[in-house]
Formats: C-alpha cells, structure tokens, sequence
C-alpha cells in the first residue's frame, strides 16, 4: 500500500514545441439539466484549465446557451431533453459521433434523475470504450444498478462521496474507519479506480491506495467535486493513466483550495474560486513546489 505522503506525485509528461491542441486530447463532458448547467460549465472550465486541448460539453439543449457563456473557447452540442429539462435517450444518437472524436469522457455533473437517465448511464457506462470519470448524478443511476459496475466498457474512474459510495455499496454510512478498506476492495472487486473524497481523499485502483493530503474544510460547497470530474478528464486526455489521473488531480484540485483559501478564507470559498486559482496550483505543482 502507498500513500500520497510517500509516493511521488504523477507528473504530466512536457509539452514538445510542435503540439497542436490534438495533441491533448478532445474531452466530452455529458450533463447538466434545467437548474443545474453551473455543474457542467465548472467541470468544462476546470479541464480546459487542467490543459485538454478541446473540451465539448454535450448538455441538454434547455441549457446550453447558459453552459456556452462560460468560456468562448467551450464547445457546446445540445442534446434532447424532458419536460425537467433532463436529458432524454434519444441522446446517444446525437452523441455517437461526439464520442467517436473523444479521447475521455466526464459523465454526470448537473445530469438529474429519471428512469431513462438511469438507463443512458448504463449504456454509457458499459459501451464506451475511452477512459470515462463518473461522477455526481451518474453514480446514483450506476447504485441503482449495481450488476453493471463490473461491466464497464473501458477504463473507469469513479468520484462519489461518502453519501454516494454509501448508495454503491448498499450501506447506510461509511465509518471513517473502514474507507480505505472499503476503498480498495470496491476498485478491486469492479475493476475501477475509487476516489473517495473527503477529508484525506482515498484513492485506489485495488491494488495501490493513496490519501490525498491537500484541501480546505472550506471546499465542502456545492460544485467542487464538479470541478475534480473536470481536472481529472483532463489529465486522462494528456494519457495519463487512471489511476495517475485521479491522484494528480486530486492533488490539484485541493492545492487550488488551498491557494483559494488563503486569499479568500474559508466561509467564503464557492467551486468557481478553485477554477480561478488552478492555473496557480498547476504552476506550483509542475515546478515541485506545490
């Protein structure tokens, strides 16, 4: 077992003079409903500051012209929606052709809950064959069918928190106690990379575990982990491998809390901070200092 204290940190391999943006990579973040398009439009600006080098978020066409005004360099493809505003399955016949130019997929910020989002999850999630993130809404349609988990389509990094590993485990609570081992046996036993945030995030591939030692307590608001799902499809595009991904980015994503938090305070801390102060975080980090 290694620990984030012990075990260096992944580095991002160096940008030769003659990269184009193809270079790294196309990211395709799927979400966003009527009400929530600020989840996807942070998970979209935090990879296209973590260094993807296209970024298209596919989202419901009930809010995409409030995800475009995030950054005129974000691509938007407006998918088919519900009453609600949630994506529908008619999606995947837009979205074919998104995930044909993809090098890694972010799956669920700002997605909503139905019965039909259940099953887009599922489809997704089992026939995708690019490096996926799964995250917030995604990973309560994947609780509700827990059969799947074993069954992904391609290498797989999941992100919930303790309430969402709670619903994928079929337990009331998670003890502090029992995170990491809990951990690890759920990334072994599906053949997926865990990340467990929280205080001291535990990631684990099944074999390895590693405690992410950089955060705030002031990073307990909404859209954060919006912003993780985004940072960590963007080192996948730069091929990294899941596991490395996850463990970088959660170093950065807490480092740029933690810049965020010595400017601003804690109280004050919102998700769209963290975007602001990555670029810092990064330049800290590339250059061992952070």
């Amino acid at each position: 077992m290694s620990q984030e204290s012990t075990s260096p940190l992944p580095k991002l391999p160096p940008r030769e003079p003659d990269s184009h943006k193809g270079t790294f990579g196309h990211a395709l973040i799927i979400g966003g409903s009527r009400g929530m398009a600020g989840a996807v439009g942070l998970a979209s600006m935090s990879c296209l500051r973590s260094g993807a080098g296209l970024v298209t978020a596919a989202t419901s066409s009930a809010v995409q012209a409030t995800v475009s005004g995030y950054e005129p360099a974000l691509m938007t493809v407006p998918l088919p929606h519900d009453e609600a505003g949630r994506i529908v399955a008619l999606a995947m016949s837009v979205l074919a052709e998104q995930l044909q130019k993809a090098t890694a997929i972010g799956l669920g910020p700002g997605l909503g809950q139905s019965d039909t989002l259940t099953e887009f999850v599922g489809e997704l999630y089992q026939t995708v064959k690019q490096p996926m993130v799964v995250d917030a809404d995604a990973l309560n349609a994947l609780s509700k069918q827990p059969a799947i988990l074993p069954r992904a389509g391609g290498p797989r990094v999941l992100t919930p928190h303790p309430g969402e590993f709670a619903r994928l485990t079929s337990r009331d609570k998670i003890p502090v106690e029992e995170r990491e081992s809990l951990a690890r046996d759920f990334a072994k036993k599906n053949g997926v990379v865990l990340v467990l945030k929280g205080h001291r995030t535990v990631i684990s591939d099944g074999t390895q575990l590693a405690l992410n030692t950089t955060g705030n307590p002031g990073m307990a608001t909404g859209g954060t982990g919006d912003v993780l799902t985004g940072i960590i499809t963007a080192l996948l595009c730069q091929q990294l491998s899941p596991s490395d991904a996850a463990r970088l980015g959660c170093h950065v994503h807490g480092l740029a809390g933690d810049l965020a938090a010595d400017e601003l305070g804690q109280i004050s801390l919102i998700a769209s901070d963290l975007v602001k102060y990555l670029p810092m975080a990064w330049q800290l980090t590339l250059s061992g200092e952070g």
